[in-house]
């Protein structure tokens, strides 16, 4: 039987705030009869230039309902698709909420949903999926929605028009999945100018935190977390490089960036850390722009940036065994796609060795604890995601490697995070389905490639780490997950929630002092502790 060990409880958090839970907003209402308060946002995608391993099946869309009391959140919800529109109904305790996006190829998708205030329960009511814009309640039984054209290829001026329709029922809170048809809503198109409803949004919500005695910021995507010996706790996320956070709970300092830093890779002198800044592109008025990228050495004592290095569009940090590398992409002129180059850290530039092809969902390989540098390289000269294998960085430069990524014959196995266990690797990863995603496992292997032990789950995990006796994991539906790190056996599982609120975490940490850091996709960092 599995030794039965106490589930971990929030003991602090940091980096808190109201309206946490939806992010960025994009729409917010207040009901003037019952005072609570509807907001749209977006905590983020969670994916990045260097790992997209655990984005299947999110979606970082969120509809939060708060009381007016302190602002408390009643309901969090998630939504398929960006949320454009709110409206209460003026006497059922009812929300409706229009929700869509571009599909990116020609379509509008989205839908109409209730949500019932008293139990949180949600109805997608359009019998076909479409783009709602706009919904208002017109008195207890019509409800009028602006919903975009199907798509814009039948139609190229799809984005500045609308299909205005009025729906009537006697009872709304009565209305079932797919209760609206297509018919009633098939009315002609009309110009329509779409509003962008994030401002006023923004405004409501500093207003309301204001009334509470309280500040609003937004603070989203902590990518990375980690625990030093004196009690601080480091995070690395969207807009911050780096910050720390004293045992207090004051933050100590901030490094602010202007898309926030990804990794967080301590450097060997043990007094600064290593961090990575994304760079996209941006749209400007004269094409695309991107920024200088940055990879950091930060001071711990103060937050200085002591030193920065230039390392392509974006940079992976890769770290073991007193090393610190860098992969970074470069053009290959001889082929359309992108290689990875190996370069030192930490007082040298040789590059080591080339690992090609590599891309966000099949390579990242995040380890832990690491007694040396490990990647994940393709044994496909053609396709450089085929025929995965993990192998080790050696003293030498050299690529050492160790055994195929997957273990089950034919099957292909995305990247994920890990974890060395003494002479074990645990890692995470996903089973690729051509009809879609496989499953998701944790498995501990010897390093001549025996499986000790493999947990199958049903959501691709988010980060991993361990203290020698359990293996936690996080992943993206939310759940924290502690496995036996000798059988792989489930000591104990809950869901991360913040005052009784769901959140989901995108990184983890064992602290010195026992201590799990949890960092969240909505900014905050948890402290867990029994």
């Amino acid at each position: 039987m599995p030794r039965v060990t106490p589930v971990p409880t929030v003991r602090r958090v940091l980096g808190g705030g109201p309206f946490a839970e939806i992010g960025e907003p994009s729409v917010a209402v207040a009901d003037d009869r019952s005072g609570l308060v509807a907001v749209g946002g977006d905590v983020g995608s969670m994916q990045w230039s260097g790992n997209g391993t655990a984005y299947n099946g999110w979606s970082g869309h969120r509809i939060g309902v708060y009381e007016p009391d302190g602002l408390r959140c009643r309901h969090l919800l998630r939504s398929r698709k960006p949320v454009r529109s709110l409206a209460f109904h003026p006497v059922l305790p009812l929300l409706a909420v229009g929700t869509g996006s571009y599909d990116g190829g020609y379509c509008f998708e989205g839908e109409l949903l209730l949500v019932h205030l008293d139990t949180g329960e949600v109805v997608s009511a359009l019998q076909h999926e479409r783009e709602v814009l706009d919904v208002a309640w017109l008195g207890w039984t019509e409800l009028r929605m602006v919903l975009a054209p199907p798509d814009d290829w039948v139609d190229p001026g799809a984005r500045e028009q609308g299909h205005t329709a009025v729906v009537s029922r006697a009872d709304w809170g009565a209305v079932g999945a797919g209760g609206v048809r297509a018919e009633e809503v098939d009315v002609p198109v009309a110009p329509y100018a779409w509003p962008d409803r994030a401002p006023r949004a923004r405004r409501l919500l500093a207003e309301l935190a204001g009334a509470v005695g309280l500040d609003r910021s937004v603070r989203r995507r902590v990518w990375a977390v980690e625990g030093l010996a004196d009690g601080r706790v480091l995070a690395a996320l969207d807009g911050v490089l780096a910050e720390a956070w004293l045992p207090s709970g004051q933050r100590q300092w901030a490094v602010e960036d202007e898309e926030g830093g990804r990794q967080l890779v301590p450097a060997t002198d043990g007094a600064s850390v290593w961090t990575n800044a994304e760079r996209r592109g941006r749209r400007t008025r004269t094409g695309w722009e991107k920024s200088a990228p940055r990879v950091a050495r930060i001071a711990l004592d103060t937050g200085r940036v002591l030193e920065t290095v230039s390392a392509g569009e974006y940079a992976l940090l890769v770290a073991g065994g007193g090393r610190r590398l860098v992969l970074r992409p470069v053009e290959d002129s001889r082929k359309a796609d992108r290689r990875l180059l190996l370069f030192e850290l930490d007082g040298t530039t040789a590059e080591g060795p080339e690992v090609r092809g590599f891309d966000l969902f099949n390579h990242p390989f995040p380890m832990r604890r690491s007694s040396r540098p490990y990647v994940l390289v393709g044994t496909d000269p053609e396709w450089a995601h085929r025929g995965l294998w993990v192998a080790a960085v050696g003293p030498d430069g050299t690529l050492r490697p160790l055994f195929p990524h997957s273990w089950v014959p034919q099957e292909h196995s995305f990247g994920g995070p890990a974890v060395e266990i003494g002479e074990s690797l645990v890692y995470a990863g996903s089973v690729y389905h051509p009809q879609g995603h496989g499953g998701s496992y944790v498995v501990r292997r010897s390093l001549d490639g025996e499986v000790l032990w493999e947990h199958r789950a049903g959501h691709p995990a988010t980060a991993l780490d361990s203290d020698g006796e359990a293996v936690y994991m996080t992943d993206n539906s939310g759940a924290l997950t502690a496995l036996d790190a000798a059988t792989g056996a489930v000591l104990w599982q809950t869901a991360l929630t913040v005052g009784g609120v769901p959140t989901c975490a995108l990184s983890l940490a064992v602290a010195p002092q026992g201590r799990l850091l949890v960092g969240t996709v909505d900014g905050r960092v948890l402290e867990y502790g029994t």
